[in-house]
């Protein structure tokens, strides 16, 4: 089955709320809180502007971001950073979190297929040009 075009709202979605909970990091203003803010925003950006278009040194250096366990273990990281003091930071880390567990189970069911945009990328482990 292919479940492409799903995936892909859903890793947007997900972007999306990295975005928000990094924003909102910047409600509990302490430097800790900003720094991960930062981190969180700059990685929400990352996992949206993935579904368009995958820079070569992306599928380089950051090849865990095209498996379900890579990225779903991610995903868990951080939905857990995520998870502190105000509500609206809970839900998004718990979404997030939630969203890396379905992807890491989904590793192991082999009828569902990576997206397409995984298996352009993926050449496996060591499979540089020489």
């Amino acid at each position: 089955m292919d479940f492409s075009d799903s995936f892909r709202i859903v890793n947007l979605v997900v972007g999306v709320i990295m975005i928000l909970g990094g924003v909102s990091q910047f409600f509990h203003a302490s430097i800790q809180s900003i720094v991960i803010g930062i981190y969180v925003i700059i990685f929400g950006a990352g996992v949206g502007l993935l579904e368009f278009q995958i820079p070569p040194q992306v599928s380089r250096y950051a090849s865990f971001m095209f498996s379900f366990i890579g990225r779903g273990i991610f995903y868990i990281f951080i939905g857990s950073i995520l998870l502190s003091d105000h509500w609206t930071r809970y839900v998004a880390g718990s979404i997030i979190g939630l969203t890396g567990v379905a992807y890491s189970v989904l590793e192991f069911i082999p009828s569902i297929e990576p997206p397409a945009n995984m298996r352009e990328a993926d050449q496996g482990w060591g499979a540089e040009q020489v």
